[in-house]
């Protein structure tokens, strides 16, 4: 019997914990960030509406028991968040440190696909680009203040509002000239949407379409909540934070704390389980299945780290396993990363016929092997929000021809979108993941190139995990402060053992990283005072130097003769890789009097790195230079890629080669003498340009450019959208 391709899309959709606790607002209700309101609207809003247009197309979500507890406080109006606060605030009555926030703050999302289509948005963005945030404070009247606090809102409705909601309609077609009233009514829009959010999912959930299932409450990576030193399995040259934080049970509290939180949203038990960052380690595993989970989601790369096979990569992914344990059976499915990838990171460049056709066919190339008798599943697992930043109408017009073709393979027998527990009761699992002998095959690693780095082993990173180390033997301290008897503690340190805070501590310097690291903090600032213990001092200091005691573009003390050491790098600044992160994890610059020394982190050995070419191009603000265009294929005419710029230096990484040219005139560039030096280790490159090879007299500064391109085609933008602005005194 020929079976269909059965196709698992396991949607996750997360927000960490934003509460503010060191903020004056409306009580535990004041949130730092905009996050799960906006993502709310636009994400959990809008794809549950699109899902249920399809009700032959059965999929799976995974939500966070934080961030279904952050929704509720949104729809009960219960929550205020900053950007919501200053969106209901009278322009006129806007003080300056106000206006410095909306001008800083209120610009944060995707020019290309966010900004740039609305004309008024993109009027004001090109403003604050271009004369900067002092000449808009002096040239701008109430009203374009109330515009962009309107646009910052209205980005944020998905395809189908927009299309379908009137108001929405006539407020995307007058672009200008809102009222404080207009901002009301959107806000109160957005409120309408989330209160639907939970009630949808659970409709489509009882008809059989959607399968939801949860995650430990407050998103923590459970292999190193039970012990820190399992990265060492993967990394054993990874420094790591000592003494190890070890509190397995902590794990056991939270997956305790998600099944319940389940159970009350949904009104049943939650099947399956997202574990974060597809983290898994053979305790972690014992642990779910003592808690009667039935199965859960790993990723690819922990599978083909376990297994030793020559078989083909479909036949041993495309598979459901048992996972045997001391406490019972569980079954485990693995995400394909190339088309989980292709999703989240690529198809966003395609249009929406293209990327739904290049999709279908990539899975229908994996049909073969479905033929045999032995029914296959596909697992595409991916965040069900950040996602569509990249896509235009937050891509609806993609998923819509994909659901398309869906339904008609399905009515032809050929392709069936599936509820994960679903396959499994049709299918139970025959392979088992075990040797010969019975004893389990160890599966440790997420899905961060199968191991923990993303979450621990940067200087900060462990910093921080020292900091949790101190508040969790504060709370073991008082045996009385049980979560019965003192709840408010217990909720603070799953806040602070989120997942997110270690991630963007390892991201270099950025406003989210400085947004979650001051959360982090407050988390724990809460959970000594729930304790009615006084803070540790460093607790009221950044752990992360927000204002710099060094130069951006730190100085390093040339007495260090390994380049590729991570040591040395904690005196550098880092740049947090919003675009093309799937390519490069972390961009690390710094100087000293000879050199400027770039590092780049990437996700994968060079000779292996689809795009094979990285860019650098900057000039010297104020100086007069020659300057000209990149001559860079499918370079999008947009800031600040289409400036004029006086340096290009381009590598190519297949073959560590290195070229320099300097702009001699409006367009046109000549070779530069002094090319880049380069050193290689594994995934680690860094750039090395002398000082010789600047402008002279020596410059105060240079606005840096960085991105990839693929055989001289631009593929992604690695600086964000303003220049890095490096200062060299």
């Amino acid at each position: 019997m020929a079976h269909p391709l059965y196709v698992a899309f396991v949607w996750h959709q997360h927000q960490p914990c934003y509460q503010s606790y060191g903020m004056v607002g409306n009580g535990h209700g004041y949130y730092q960030l905009p996050w799960v309101r906006l993502h709310g609207t636009r994400d959990y809003g809008g794809l549950i509406k699109l899902w249920a247009r399809y009700p032959s197309l059965h999929q799976t979500v995974s939500f966070t028991p934080c961030l279904l507890a952050q929704l509720e406080d949104y729809a009960q109006g219960l929550a205020i968040d900053r950007h919501l606060a200053l969106t209901l605030s009278p322009v006129e009555k806007l003080s300056l440190e106000q206006k410095v926030e909306i001008l800083t703050t209120f610009f944060e999302a995707n020019p290309r696909t966010q900004i740039f289509p609305q004309h008024r948005y993109q009027q004001l963005y090109e403003q604050r680009q271009r004369q900067g945030i002092d000449w808009c404070i002096s040239h701008w009247q109430p009203q374009d203040f109330s515009d962009l606090l309107a646009w910052h809102n209205l980005i944020w409705f998905d395809a189908l509002t927009i299309a379908e909601d009137r108001d929405v309609r006539d407020w995307y077609f007058r672009q200008k000239s809102f009222t404080l009233g207009d901002r009301q009514r959107i806000i109160s829009k957005q409120r309408q949407i989330i209160q639907g959010i939970i009630p949808l999912h659970r409709q489509l959930q009882e008809s059989g379409q959607l399968e939801i299932i949860t995650s430990p409450y407050g998103h923590p990576i459970l292999p190193l909540l039970a012990d820190t030193n399992i990265a060492r399995t993967i990394q054993a040259a990874l420094a790591l934070p000592d003494p190890r934080f070890c509190w397995s049970e902590d794990g056991i509290r939270q997956l305790q704390q998600g099944k319940q939180y389940y159970r009350s949203t949904f009104g049943r038990e939650s099947r399956g389980l997202w574990p974060p960052g597809l983290a898994v380690s053979p305790a972690m595993l014992q642990t779910v299945a003592q808690l009667r989970f039935e199965w859960l989601c790993a990723d690819e790369s922990v599978l083909a780290q376990s297994l030793s096979t020559s078989a083909e990569r479909s036949v041993w992914l495309n598979s459901v396993y048992r996972v045997p344990t001391e406490d019972g059976e569980l079954a485990m499915v693995f995400r394909d990363q190339q088309l989980s990838d292709l999703i989240s990171f690529h198809y966003g460049r395609y249009s929406p016929a293209q990327a739904a056709e290049d999709l279908m066919a990539r899975l229908l190339a994996r049909r073969p092997q479905a033929e045999n008798g032995q029914p296959r599943l596909v697992t595409i697992a991916l965040e069900g929000d950040r996602t569509w930043n990249g896509y235009e109408n937050n891509g609806f017009g993609f998923l819509q021809q994909f659901y398309q073709q869906c339904e008609q393979l399905g009515r032809q027998g050929l392709l069936q979108l599936v509820t994960v527990s679903k396959f499994i009761d049709q299918f139970p699992p025959t392979q088992v993941l075990a040797q010969q002998n019975g004893i389990p095959i160890p599966l440790i690693g997420s899905w961060n190139r199968g191991n923990f780095s993303k979450w621990i082993g940067q200087p900060s990173q462990n910093q921080a995990w020292d900091y949790l180390i101190d508040a969790r033997q504060a709370l073991a301290s008082h045996p009385e402060a049980t979560e019965e008897n003192n709840p408010e503690a217990w909720q603070a340190l799953y806040g602070a053992e989120s997942s997110d805070w270690f991630e963007a501590f390892g991201q270099g310097h950025s406003p989210q990283t400085l947004n979650s690291e001051a959360l982090f903090r407050q988390h724990l600032i809460r959970l000594y005072h729930a304790l009615n213990e006084t803070p540790p001092g460093y607790l009221h200091h950044p752990l992360i130097d927000q204002n710099g005691d060094r130069p951006l573009g730190g100085y390093l003390y040339p007495h260090w003769d390994n380049l590729t050491n991570l040591i040395p790098w904690q005196v550098a600044n880092g740049l947090a890789v919003q675009e093309g992160k799937e390519f490069v994890q972390t961009i690390y610059y710094g100087h000293d009097r000879q050199r400027l020394i770039l590092r780049f982190d990437f996700q994968r050995l060079l000779p292996e790195l689809i795009p094979d070419e990285l860019h650098l191009a900057w000039y010297y603000p104020y100086l007069p230079h020659g300057h000209a265009p990149l001559a860079i294929a499918s370079l999008p005419d947009q800031g600040p890629l289409n400036y004029y710029f006086h340096h290009h230096c381009r590598i190519n990484l297949h073959h560590l080669q290195s070229h320099h040219d300097i702009a001699v005139g409006p367009n046109r560039w000549q070779p530069h003498p002094q090319r880049p030096q380069l050193v290689h280790q594994g995934q680690t490159l860094v750039m090395v340009i002398p000082m010789a090879a600047l402008t002279t007299p020596r410059p105060e500064s240079l606005d840096l450019l960085l991105l990839l391109a693929q055989q001289g085609e631009f593929w992604a933008n690695l600086s964000g959208d303003n220049l890095v602005q490096w200062r060299l005194h």
